[in-house]
């Protein structure tokens, strides 16, 4: 269990993993949460809109109907693979769902796929969906044959990967709709389990963002046949952990962080950045924090696992 990430922190987590993100007028107080708990939370939940079209779509989320008010989820993805931000809280996404589900999501301990899911909505000792999950509702009619972009699916798979990589969750703390509640059938057109797949490759990985093309050049001598090589993917430094930066701490990986908070225009230091982890180190991880968006104390200048990734520190050495 977690408690729920605050509007600056998931906004950080999100850029950290490279979603493109929109952020609509006022989705960090846009909520439900006067009508109930929001968290402890255990994962993140996957549907479809059964709609068309991004502004819409958001619309729809954002509103709800009569039936039911919105916000019905934290962020819209729409089909180029951007995400909408409308709710920071409570949202009315999941509803009543398995308890037995719940159970095997917050052990992480299934196999393929949960347990199929024998509650739902208003039935009897259903557990309450929208306090325990985050939702992101994918522009998708639903039907089966309306197509999932890959921009779309990535974009899926990056921002779970950005929620679960956050709390320290697995990808198993992903589930769709259709794994939660037996009334429900999405997402329809692509299988959790192999999302979840795709979620898990990327979290064995450091969170990296797409990266641009390269300017195509003329060759200044004829080009010899060659084998298609892969581009090269940036190696960026794991985060070592809070314990790794005392005073006592003497690295590489500090002297390769001081410099990358200095291209970031965040740093504080009269001399520059040195392997010995000091109060410039300090002060100025504190303005890279406060850049992301982290107040008060999560801009404490200590660096944490989501803010460490958005900075990208390039790969100086193992950390003992």
């Amino acid at each position: 269990m977690a408690t729920p990430l605050t509007a600056d922190r998931l906004l950080a987590a999100l850029h950290a993993e490279g979603v493109t993100v929109v952020e609509h007028p006022g989705w960090r107080t846009h909520h439900r949460n006067h009508k109930g708990a929001w968290g402890p939370v255990n994962g993140v939940m996957i549907h479809h809109t059964v709609s068309s079209g991004s502004a819409a779509s958001v619309a729809l989320c954002r509103d709800g109907y009569a039936a039911l008010p919105g916000p019905l989820c934290h962020g819209v993805i729409d089909k180029a693979g951007t995400v909408h931000l409308i709710s920071a809280g409570r949202a009315n996404h999941a509803g009543g769902g398995d308890p037995a589900v719940l159970r095997r999501v917050v052990a992480e301990d299934y196999g393929d796929r949960p347990p199929a899911p024998r509650a739902h909505d208003g039935s009897a000792g259903a557990a309450d969906g929208n306090a325990r999950f985050y939702g992101f509702e994918c522009v998708n009619l639903g039907d089966g044959r309306d197509p999932w972009p890959a921009a779309q699916l990535e974009a899926i798979e990056r921002t779970s990967a950005a929620l679960c990589r956050a709390h320290g969750w697995s990808a198993r703390s992903v589930i769709g709709h259709v794994e939660w509640s037996a009334a429900k059938i999405d997402p329809r057109g692509f299988t959790m389990p192999s999302m979840r797949t795709r979620i898990t490759t990327r979290l064995a990985a450091a969170a990296t963002k797409p990266p641009k093309p390269a300017a195509p050049s003329k060759p200044t001598q004829p080009a010899q046949p060659s084998k298609p090589q892969r581009p090269a993917t940036p190696r960026h430094q794991p985060f070592p952990g809070p314990s790794f930066f005392t005073a006592r701490t003497s690295s590489a990986v500090i002297t390769a962080m001081g410099r990358r908070l200095a291209a970031e225009g965040c740093g504080a230091y009269a001399v520059g950045p040195g392997p010995r982890w000091t109060e410039a180190d300090r002060r100025s991880y504190a303005a890279w924090q406060r850049k992301l968006g982290f107040r008060g104390a999560d801009a404490d200048g200590r660096p944490g696992r989501t803010s460490w990734n958005a900075l990208k520190v390039p790969y100086t050495t193992k950390v003992p």
